[in-house]
């Protein structure tokens, strides 16, 4: 499968739940949080942005505990994977040098491929660990002692959740205003990720490649990069009808680019990436 027929197929996927969901304000990146990081079932590492959207999805849609590796991990572990199973499709960026004919000079680039991987559940010989709960009170300790870490300024108070860019600052309502502990921390990844686009911090800024759309755009790295934090917290992620006003902008933006929700998982995987590295300043980034 070529990177366009990949990139295809998720985003009528995408679509088609975002369609399905909008009624009940159900969208495909709250299944993606809950299900948890998807890992490399050798390595152990998670697997990022556009890939986290595609392993995620197809874990929930399939029932499975999200652990994979390719067919030759899977030997490696001493597994086989078993015959007429049908592979997920990944992306990943590969370092080419390409050499200049005429000047000489050696160009560093990153050049896309696909690879293909199968879930533990379709190998025979390994099995995949257990799945630890989501909304331990162990978890919830560790998501607030995540969010004071980043020294974001957050006030509370009113009925609404935003971050206001012209002062800098986080508003959310009270916790107890919340009818789960996991939905206060849920939103506030969100209003967090929406924070990293500072110019102080990441600097995001989507116009240029959204144009009339990049404030939908915007929400939508919130909303992934909500998803990809929560997955790594063990939180749910908490349904936003304040948001349905986006899902018309949305759906334009992915069927106008198949590109569009790669694009938006990579923007969202940096924002999450900072957060763990101002919260987790010791920790290893998963890769």
């Amino acid at each position: 499968m070529d990177r366009q027929e990949l990139y295809s197929r998720v985003t009528a996927e995408v679509v088609r739940q975002i369609e399905a969901g909008a009624g009940q304000w159900r969208m495909p990146w709250q299944a993606i949080a809950e299900a948890g990081e998807p890992i490399n079932a050798l390595t152990g590492v998670a697997y990022r942005g556009g890939n986290h959207v595609v392993f995620g999805l197809t874990a929930v849609a399939n029932g499975w505990s999200g652990h994979w590796a390719t067919y030759r991990q899977w030997q490696a572990l001493g597994a086989q994977v078993r015959r007429g199973e049908r592979s997920t499709y990944g992306v990943k960026w590969s370092p080419v040098d390409k050499v200049d004919k005429q000047t000489g000079q050696t160009d560093h680039r990153l050049v896309p491929f696909t690879f293909s991987v199968f879930a533990a559940e379709q190998v025979q010989g390994w099995t995949a660990p257990e799945r630890a709960p989501v909304d331990t009170l162990e978890r919830i300790q560790a998501a607030d002692h995540f969010f004071a870490a980043l020294g974001a300024d957050v006030r509370h108070g009113g009925n609404r959740a935003a971050y206001a860019p012209s002062g800098d600052f986080i508003i959310l309502p009270e916790l107890v205003q919340f009818d789960r502990i996991s939905d206060y921390y849920s939103t506030r990844a969100h209003e967090t990720a929406h924070w990293t686009g500072h110019p102080s911090r990441l600097a995001r800024d989507l116009s240029g490649r959204f144009g009339s759309d990049g404030y939908a755009a915007e929400e939508l790295v919130a909303e992934l990069s909500a998803a990809f934090t929560c997955a790594r917290l063990g939180i749910s992620a908490a349904p936003r009808p304040d948001h349905a006003a986006y899902v018309a902008s949305w759906l334009r933006v992915l069927r106008a680019d198949v590109s569009a929700i790669f694009t938006a998982a990579s923007k969202a995987q940096t924002a999450t990436d900072y957060l763990c590295q101002l919260a987790e300043p010791t920790s290893q980034a998963a890769a």
